[in-house]
């Protein structure tokens, strides 16, 4: 262990020859892979394992499942009908464990898990904490083992995030690979899940913008990723597609008419879908009751729609399965009662999954938006295919598309969903009507996201907005900025003999957070900024009454000349993170003459973009 460790550490440290850069990138990548691909391993398991005991013994339930599922711990053979009533019970019992594990280890574990580790990567550094991804591990396996409506691919994303940030801080590697490491295990479980490693490699750098744009820098390693894990969970649980599917081809263009009607379906579905969701989130929200309680009640409340229609429990990929067979031979009675089970799955899966995952419990949302798009693209060709029995209209292919393209527009990812058509069934000939419908409805759908955290493009995200300023500004004076401000950039100074006490009033004012330390003739000694005096004072109040300015003055700091352009006076302030810059005269004097914060730099990068237009 201490060897592979000396090896990891060389690799961390080595030089930016590009020979090491690809080793390296080629190891870490791998290794987030491998972590991943185990962890999708561990989480099948323990679901399995939760269903064997609560849904097969306890109630004597076997949910129907896709053809491809990986099986560990097969549910018993059932004999007699399901005990309904302790069915009713179960996803309540299930809510309330998950929530106690959650609130009790790791909190952030609550929830469906993808906008948790997509406000990691974009607000915090890319920083997951290592007990997240056991606990939403466990916490998932107790909510779908027990009956709640939920899947697991928000769950493995949120602990491949955690997997790829574990092994960025053990190493103790940059910000910048610490979230391409990230990224790269938010994909790969959802690759291994779906066996889908290419839609699985995209994913991790299409999830985190709501606009068609992909974080490029993450391409790489979560390509490597995807691949190691895949191929390690499907070692493991073999090879073949989730979904089995007939021999269904696309040949005839006039269908895409048809497409075009299940396209606008499915965008407003989507927002039904989005609304009911956060609608019931934002109801338990308001509950007056204890946090580990209200995915308790969100679970009586599934279980009692489970109880009706048993579809609208776990994962429902079974329904799905037999919904991908459908075709036009499906007529009279038989196509009725499949229309009515397709709607019922629509509403009712949607009204359940609301309630077990946004009541707090610790699910994915993932896995049925694929279901309920699934459902009401089965329910558009059955009608089709009675409405125009002459057209042979593949029902198969519809509920394949409403699959995708349903989800692809909810979470506002087409590219990745489309990949993923082939991929998940083996299937590649429905690439074309697939493009058709996931497009449109992503278009018709852009203001609504199932994820909340999602940034519109990488034009808004914190981590490239100093490249993207800077490309526009870096041309412009710092002069010119300093001339077009009203007050002209004017700043406090302060001497060195000045009482702290001074100086916490000034910043308590709000009147600036840097502080140029001057010379009786103006030239600067040193600086205080807000972070230095917030240290002292808190570590002793009484000290704001004792010491001066010179007591905590720093003697290294960064400035800019009037005469420097505002590319560097940025560089200056993202290296030492800081939102406030000091402007010197550019005589050799350094005497403050003004001050720039980013706010500044942000109008100027505005008016330099108008001037483009």
């Amino acid at each position: 262990m201490k060897v592979f460790r000396k090896w990891l550490i060389l690799f961390r440290d080595s030089p930016r020859h590009e020979g090491f850069g690809i080793a390296r990138t080629l190891l870490l990548s791998a290794l987030v892979g491998a972590g991943v691909g185990l962890g999708a391993v561990v989480l099948v398991s323990l679901l399995q394992l939760s269903e064997w005991f609560f849904l097969g013994l306890l109630a004597n339930y076997k949910p129907a499942s896709p053809a491809g599922e990986p099986v560990v711990f097969a549910l018993p053979e059932i004999f007699g009908s399901v005990r309904r009533w302790i069915l009713l019970f179960l996803p309540m019992l299930g809510g309330l464990l998950s929530s106690l594990i959650v609130q009790r280890f790791a909190p952030e574990a609550e929830g469906h898990g993808t906008d948790a580790a997509i406000e990691a990567y974009h607000f915090r550094g890319g920083k997951v904490r290592p007990v997240a991804a056991p606990v939403k591990a466990v916490a998932t396996s107790l909510l779908i083992g027990t009956g709640g409506s939920a899947g697991c691919e928000g769950p493995i994303t949120q602990i491949g995030s955690g997997i790829g940030s574990t092994l960025a801080g053990l190493l103790k590697l940059p910000v910048a690979d610490r979230r391409a490491l990230m990224a790269a295990g938010m994909g790969t479980g959802v690759g291994a899940l779906f066996h889908a490693p290419l839609a699985g490699a995209i994913f991790g750098a299409e999830v985190l913008y709501r606009d068609l744009d992909l974080e490029y820098e993450v391409l790489v390693p979560s390509i490597i990723a995807s691949v190691t894990g895949y191929s390690i969970f499907s070692k493991v649980f073999g090879f073949n597609p989730l979904f089995s599917t007939p021999d269904i081809v696309y040949s005839r263009p006039e269908m895409l008419i048809l497409y075009l009607v299940l396209a606008v379906i499915l965008a407003g579905g989507a927002r039904f879908y989005t609304w009911m969701f956060y609608t019931v989130r934002d109801k338990f929200e308001a509950l007056e009751l204890p946090v580990v309680l209200k995915p308790a009640l969100g679970g009586l409340l599934t279980g009692i729609i489970g109880f009706m229609f048993l579809p609208a429990l776990c994962s429902g990929y079974g329904v799905i399965q037999e919904a991908l067979h459908y075709n036009h031979e499906l007529t009279g009675r038989a196509a009725y009662s499949a229309l009515k089970l397709m709607i019922g799955v629509f509403f009712l899966k949607t009204l359940s999954t609301s309630f077990s995952v946004a009541s707090g419990g610790s699910g994915g949302i993932f896995g049925p938006a694929l279901v309920v798009g699934g459902a009401l693209g089965a329910a558009t060709g059955i009608i089709f295919s009675l409405l125009l029995p002459g057209w042979d209209v593949p029902i198969g292919s519809f509920t394949l598309v409403g699959m995708v393209a349903f989800f692809g527009c909810a979470a506002k990812m087409p590219i990745s969903t489309i990949l993923m058509v082939g991929e998940m069934t083996g299937n590649y000939r429905l690439l074309v009507p697939s493009m058709w419908v996931c497009m449109i409805a992503y278009m018709l759908s852009r203001k609504v996201s199932l994820y909340r955290m999602q940034l519109p493009n990488r034009f808004d995200a914190p981590i490239h907005r100093g490249a993207m300023i800077s490309g526009v500004v870096h041309n412009v004076k710092v002069r010119e900025l300093l001339e077009g401000k009203g007050d002209g950039g004017l700043l406090l100074t302060v001497r060195e003999d000045t009482p702290l006490g001074v100086l916490v009033d000034a910043i308590a004012e709000g009147v600036q957070g840097v502080f140029p330390v001057v010379s009786p003739d103006g030239i600067m000694l040193g600086m205080v900024t807000e972070k230095e005096l917030a240290d002292v004072v808190k570590s002793d109040p009484i000290l704001r009454s004792t010491l001066l300015v010179a007591d905590i003055s720093l003697r290294e700091y960064a400035v800019v000349t009037e005469d420097d352009i505002l590319q560097k006076a940025l560089a200056y302030m993202d290296a030492g993170d800081m939102d406030e810059i000091v402007v010197v005269s550019g005589d050799g004097l350094r005497k403050p003459i003004g001050l720039l914060s980013h706010n500044d730099i942000a109008a100027a990068y505005q008016r330099e973009i108008e001037k483009e237009r």
